[in-house]
């Protein structure tokens, strides 16, 4: 006996939830439960609006067709999923099937890059008192280049023992990054780990690492047709966004090649409800064991669903609280 089953959530964002261009009021998405021979397996479809290439209902569609073929025993659907153009559907459909077949490990990493927001001197002062590896992650780009190259600064003068993660979602000039880099003390800029995709081309970021020794990062790029991982000068890792890239084949494939040319691969998060970041802590302990995931995105989200994440007292949403959006069932 198989049976489908998709629900549909809308969580309410906390307040200032900016993406590129729009507030984000809620995070909508679905849940999708496959059931067979008493054995079950759920994923979380949840396109990101302004960075998923699929809308909602789009997404639902294209789940339903899936799940109808898959109810009936359809041969392929493996494949489907790899080769989908729809990469949130691809991923979430794939942890249902790799929790049903009992691929996907219970065993997570819940270790997270702490992500800094807010007034600099509380950030450095949590950062000073944070216990073990200290990796933190910050937004660049969304302030002027040089006042973001100061708080940088200020940052790894203050916390000794600190690494930097940024994230420029290449918003700066090639100028621009010039600029940052220039406030940041050239004795500090190792302990930047990378920055992710610092200006508005690729060509443009590779120049900006070999001319000022910080390390980059390639994000956007990894979801674009034609992306290789290949060795490049200033080239230190990759960040995987399995919402955004696709199913977990395709992830695994990604981070396989990354670690043969000795890149670090980062499984990160797309603003996803505590239900999936949990299903990506267990992707990041199982496939990038030797990596800090960058999952600290739960307190964007008011409520948790149905999964908790470990020590949040956040309220978390039951199923029964759920709609449910289509259900079939066969023998």
């Amino acid at each position: 006996m198989r049976k489908a089953t998709l629900y549909q959530f809308s969580l309410p964002m906390e307040a200032g939830v900016i993406l590129r261009y729009q507030r984000l009021k809620t995070r909508d998405g679905f849940l999708v439960h496959l059931q067979e021979n008493r054995r079950n397996g759920w994923g979380e479809i949840s396109p990101l609006p302004e960075f998923s290439r699929e809308t909602l209902e789009q997404a639902k569609t294209a789940t339903v067709e899936w799940l109808q073929q898959w109810c009936q025993n359809k041969v392929g659907l493996n494949n489907q999923l790899k080769d989908s153009k729809l990469p949130s559907v691809a991923f979430g459909l794939s942890c249902a099937l790799a929790e049903l077949q009992e691929e996907l490990p219970e065993e997570a990493n819940y270790r997270k890059a702490s992500l800094c927001t807010g007034d600099p001197d509380d950030v450095i002062l949590r950062l000073g008192n944070m216990a073990g590896q200290k990796i933190a992650k910050v937004k660049v780009g969304l302030y002027e280049a040089v006042r973001d190259g100061m708080i940088v600064n200020v940052m790894l003068e203050a916390v000794p023992d600190l690494r930097l993660r940024l994230d420029a979602n290449r918003s700066w000039t090639r100028l621009k990054a010039d600029g940052f880099a220039k406030y940041v003390n050239p004795d500090y800029r190792q302990r930047i780990a990378f920055v992710e995709e610092p200006c508005k081309t690729r060509e443009e970021s590779l120049a900006f690492a070999r001319e000022t020794g910080i390390s980059i990062a390639w994000d956007e790029s990894v979801r674009e047709a034609g992306f290789t991982v290949e060795v490049q000068e200033g080239v230190s890792a990759i960040i995987i966004k399995p919402t955004l890239v696709g199913s977990i084949v395709r992830c695994r494939q990604l981070i396989t090649e990354a670690h043969q040319l000795g890149l670090e691969a980062i499984i990160s998060s797309s603003i996803e409800s505590s239900f999936g970041l949990t299903q990506l802590a267990r992707l990041a302990h199982w496939l990038t064991p030797g990596s800090l995931p960058g999952l600290d995105t739960l307190d964007l989200i008011q409520s948790q669903l149905i999964r908790r994440w470990p020590d949040s007292d956040i309220p978390c949403i039951t199923l029964d609280q759920l709609v449910t959006v289509w259900s079939h069932e066969c023998q």
